[in-house]
């Protein structure tokens, strides 16, 4: 049973927060694409985009030319007297800062993403259906519980809070530095547009075929899924 972090103050604070974006954050040098995802847990878009998009970088070769940077706490403020700050409250920070601990814990990105996707996906009983199944549970909560997980919230909110241009929304997604305004639902076609590389073929699903059928199948599949919500 993981338990709350001690002694980092949790409080409200309204939901969107001005936040800024530098590229002195993207790490290392590297021809893949550089995929930066700054989110809140509990947030509805954030839960959406990482449960719906970006499992398509995962569930493709598109992996192979992408490096995901998963960020949380992405519309966090720290005050002065190192309070961190969440949009949702105490719960929204507890998920953050598993969320941190996970990032911190597992040793590649796959493991790491999929851990998250399944806490977004399970926020009200993660611990049954994600803290077993997906990663290193005992270290996971070692360093929940400990002076660790203080300082990766802090670390990840002071970053966060200092992003630049400013921005009011998360999720705040970066492809190479820059921030992808629009078209979030077009990951795919997105990412394999940013790739310059050379070290790594383009993947298969980048091929215009492939990613025609794919668009095809996924404007049948939005249809399907309307008609039967209507």
């Amino acid at each position: 049973m993981v338990s709350s972090s001690s002694s980092t103050k949790l409080v409200f604070f309204a939901c969107f927060v001005l936040f800024t974006f530098s590229d002195k954050l993207v790490a290392g040098e590297s021809d893949k694409v550089q995929l930066n995802l700054y989110y809140e847990s509990l947030c509805p878009g954030c839960q959406r985009f990482i449960v719906d998009e970006l499992v398509k970088i995962f569930d493709s070769d598109l992996d192979t030319i992408t490096d995901v940077k998963l960020v949380p706490f992405g519309n966090a403020k720290v005050s002065d007297n190192l309070t961190v700050i969440c949009q949702h409250g105490e719960e929204e920070c507890k998920l953050n800062s598993l969320e941190a601990c996970v990032i911190n814990t597992l040793p590649n990105q796959k493991l790491q993403y999929n851990f998250i996707r399944c806490v977004e996906n399970y926020t009200k009983n993660w611990e049954s259906s994600c803290l077993k199944g997906y990663g290193d549970e005992k270290a996971i909560n070692a360093c929940y519980n400990s002076d660790l997980s203080k300082k990766l919230i802090l670390g990840y909110a002071k970053q966060t809070s200092s992003l630049k241009p400013e921005h009011e929304f998360v999720p705040w997604v970066t492809l190479n530095s820059k921030p992808l305004y629009t078209n979030l639902d077009d990951l795919v076609g997105q990412v394999c547009k940013a790739y310059k590389g050379k070290s790594t073929p383009l993947p298969k699903i980048c091929s215009s075929s492939a990613l025609s059928e794919w668009k095809m199948s996924k404007l049948e599949f939005s249809y399907v899924d309307e008609t039967i919500n209507h």
